[in-house]
């Protein structure tokens, strides 16, 4: 065997190493410090993001709209930090472009989903339902990414977290059919989505502005010609505009480009299931503050299958 084949066979154990063998989230010498500052990075924009946009849909309910000015948003972000200077992103190719057209696919579904749950059900239900995504993810690292399966001790609690899910269903205090239905369609273009992005951060070169660059701009194209077909034109004129309202969207917008960027840097950083995994140990902040603000969230025994 020569020292490429060597080298390979190194690399391919280490890819197939079980999830559980990774670093603790909670040891960032074993981890990385650069990793640990990014997960914090990622954590923080994670937390406030589910409620801001919740908060945001309340005072301007117009999801796709709310949507649209994000996207446009970090785009225009993006562009002036690589005129200024202050970043670097990637320029319009179409090879790269024709390569993310299914990131944005996974990107926008995730995106449009995601705000029409938070519009008919409370931030509990989504934040539950998340918590099973690892179960489904840890096959797809394996069978798509190369990763070994969870151990014995893995699989017991994605179990859990199953479980605490189907528990959180029996005793949803604000249960809306049409809500899961938007819920089962998330589940999906969000496993696809955080497989495929992880696959196309692994093999495509891009700076990770770039990333956003190309996610924010390719996905607002789509939603630009369907904004007219929603009806929402109707809301918007006939909304009073307030000084909260306005606020907030402001705020969803700075949070949607800092989001984006902790995304992509945690995507390239760690495993798909793993990325999966902050994203929901984070939520528990989600839930703090959703309670503490207002009362449109879950009964206390929704929350304690939640917190299972």
């Amino acid at each position: 065997m020569d020292d490429t084949d060597k080298q390979k066979k190194e690399t391919e154990d280490v890819e197939k190493q079980p999830l559980l063998a990774q670093p603790s989230l909670l040891d960032y010498k074993s981890l990385g410090f650069t990793t640990a500052i990014i997960i914090v990075y990622y954590a923080f924009c994670s937390s406030l993001m589910l409620v801001i946009n919740k908060v945001a849909i309340h005072y301007i309910p117009a999801p796709t709209f709310i949507l649209c000015t994000q996207l446009i948003v970090s785009v225009l972000v993006v562009l002036l930090g690589h005129k200024a200077g202050w970043l670097v992103a990637d320029k319009l190719e179409w090879e790269k472009a024709t390569k993310f057209a299914w990131v944005v696919v996974g990107f926008l579904g995730t995106l449009m989903a995601n705000i029409k749950v938070l519009q008919n059900a409370n931030v509990e239900t989504f934040v539950t339902f998340r918590s099973s995504t690892p179960l489904v993810l840890s096959i797809c690292d394996y069978v798509w990414l190369g990763r070994a399966l969870p151990s014995v001790r893995s699989w017991l609690c994605l179990v859990v977290l199953l479980v605490g899910s189907a528990g959180y269903v029996l005793v949803d205090a604000d249960f809306k059919i049409h809500a899961y239905y938007w819920l089962l369609l998330w589940y999906a273009f969000f496993t696809f989505d955080t497989v495929y992005v992880k696959h196309m951060c692994d093999t495509v070169r891009m700076t990770n502005w770039g990333r956003v660059y190309y996610a924010n701009l390719m996905a607002s194209v789509p939603l630009l010609v369907v904004l007219p077909l929603t009806g929402e034109g109707a809301v918007l004129r006939g909304l009073t505009w307030s000084i909260p309202g306005i606020s907030t969207l402001a705020l969803s917008c700075v949070l949607g480009v800092a989001m984006s960027h902790a995304s992509y840097l945690l995507r390239e950083a760690v495993s798909a299931t793993l990325f999966t995994i902050v994203g929901i140990i984070c939520k528990v902040v989600t839930v703090v503050i959703n309670v503490v603000i207002w009362d449109k969230h879950a009964s206390p025994g929704g929350i304690g299958f939640l917190l299972i």
